[in-house]
């Protein structure tokens, strides 16, 4: 390690790399339990100009990790407590710009090329020479400075699509986003419920998004994980804690550190997880199996259920204390059916999507078509408008989706004849009644949907059927 530092600290300067040093990627953070050496490793840095901060463990690393943009981590892997391979992990999750740079002694070359396959970026052998960190550190800052670059990008592009993602002007729809917009800042815990396929993990990836939280959105899906390994799954364990345990793995709460958990499917979670979950939730602490110490995490907890938790309650099937910590604030997602004047809009969004992706820019919807969707009850919710809309793009020969490219059971719902008839001579006026009446009968008297399939306002309609009502003498 002296002579690492000695290399380090010479006073000779060894020739620059083309350019020189840039920062546009952000701080450096030095990892390193010999604090003389990330002394050293600090002031060579400092005198390029690149801002650099150092850290003597993984833990205090990923607390400064946690407060602002670090673009290049360089990291001994060998340290007491969170090792370096550990920190790695958490980094990938956490902060994907970051471009992270392993230090390792000469001799175990095979451990940093492991790390390498691990994500990390790149590594340096010890003894450590200035040219070598200077170049490396470098290349890792440009690249880091290109990908926070693209993630903002991708940012500033889901914040523009943000509204539309989320379709819908229905007032059920309006209330839903509204309150999305009010909790999100807070930490409190929200309870997102709603039958399957309306959108609840749309929603809680909006929550985070909105929520300004800078660590990543981790989604679990309870009931698919196998009752045996949903602990670790969410928990973690360490080396050896059980039998194919080969190595110390991090749950979901650690990979969410400083972010948002969406916990889908809440109601499937088996009664002894309840237990445990309720104490991170209490105390923000997670245990991984295996592990006698417990591990502090920032963890924004969004809990999913198509399941009335209430009447599990009762039933014995879910703690009720962990109810009441899950329902500080509850947000209803509608059913379609609830909302049908979303459809036009949703059939459209997706059909733009679809047809994008299968080289079908300009498929339009015929007036039967999307009177059919909209007499549809969705039973399946948008999940199943979005399919039936692939399908139809997929199967649709030309320019316009018609009822031929729906499934039987839209085309053949109950709302009766799509089709209205009359004698050639018959008056508009009457036309014009029977064109209204037909409609609402078809969407089941919601003016609203009415409208869209006739191409008129809904004042329009409320003014025809007074008229109509209250004829003139």
């Amino acid at each position: 390690m002296a002579q690492d530092r000695a290399d380090a600290s010479a006073g000779g300067r060894a020739p620059e790399p083309a350019g020189g040093l840039t920062h546009q990627g952000g701080t450096v953070l030095v990892v390193d339990d010999d604090a003389a050496n990330a002394q050293s490793l600090q002031k060579i840095l400092q005198r390029e100009g690149v801002p650099c901060e150092i850290a003597a463990d993984g833990r205090q690393a990923l607390a400064i990790l946690r407060r602002g943009r670090v673009g290049v981590l360089l990291t001994d892997l060998m340290m007491p407590g969170v090792d370096g391979f550990e920190l790695l992990q958490q980094v990938q999750h956490s902060s994907p710009a970051t471009a992270v740079i392993v230090m390792t002694a000469y001799g175990t070359v095979e451990t940093a090329v492991s790390a390498m396959k691990e994500g990390a970026y790149d590594f340096l052998t010890k003894p450590l020479r200035r040219a070598d960190v200077v170049r490396a550190v470098t290349r890792a800052l440009e690249r880091s400075a290109l990908r926070r670059e693209n993630q903002e990008l991708r940012e500033e592009l889901a914040r523009a699509g943000r509204s539309r993602e989320i379709i819908g002007t229905s007032p059920a729809i309006r209330r839903a986003l509204d309150l999305v917009e009010q909790v999100a800042p807070a930490r409190t815990t929200v309870l997102l419920q709603g039958e399957s396929g309306t959108g609840k993990e749309v929603f809680a990836r909006a929550l985070h998004r909105s929520s300004g939280r800078k660590g990543a959105f981790i989604a679990v899906n309870c009931a698919a994980i196998p009752e045996n390994l949903i602990e670790s799954e969410l928990f973690g364990h360490e080396r050896g804690a059980f039998t194919g345990a080969v190595a110390t793995t991090q749950g979901k709460f650690q990979l969410a550190d400083g972010g948002t958990l969406l916990l889908d499917e809440i109601g499937d979670l088996p009664q002894p997880l309840q237990a445990k979950l309720l104490r991170v939730l209490q105390e923000g602490e997670v245990q991984r199996v295996g592990s006698p110490l417990p591990q502090r995490v920032d963890v924004r907890v969004v809990a999913a259920t198509n399941r009335d938790l209430e009447a599990e309650v009762q039933a014995g099937r879910f703690r009720a204390d962990l109810f009441y910590r899950l329902n500080v604030i509850a947000i209803d997602l509608p059913p379609l059916r609830g909302r049908g004047e979303d459809v036009p809009g949703l059939v459209q969004h997706f059909l733009r999507r679809y047809a994008a992706q299968n080289g079908k820019p300009s498929l339009t919807v015929s007036a039967e078509a999307m009177a059919a969707l909209c007499a549809y009850s969705w039973p399946g919710n948008v999940r199943e408008l979005e399919n039936c809309v692939e399908r139809a793009v997929v199967l649709c020969r030309g320019d316009v989706i018609g009822l031929g490219e729906l499934p039987d059971r839209v085309v053949k719902a109950e709302g009766g004849s799509r089709v209205i008839s009359f004698a050639v001579g018959t008056p508009l006026e009457e036309i014009e009644r029977l064109a209204i009446a037909e409609t609402l009968r078809l969407t089941g008297g919601d003016k609203r949907r009415a409208a869209v399939l006739l191409g008129i306002a809904v004042r329009t309609i409320y003014r025809r059927l007074g008229e109509l009502e209250n004829p003139k003498p």
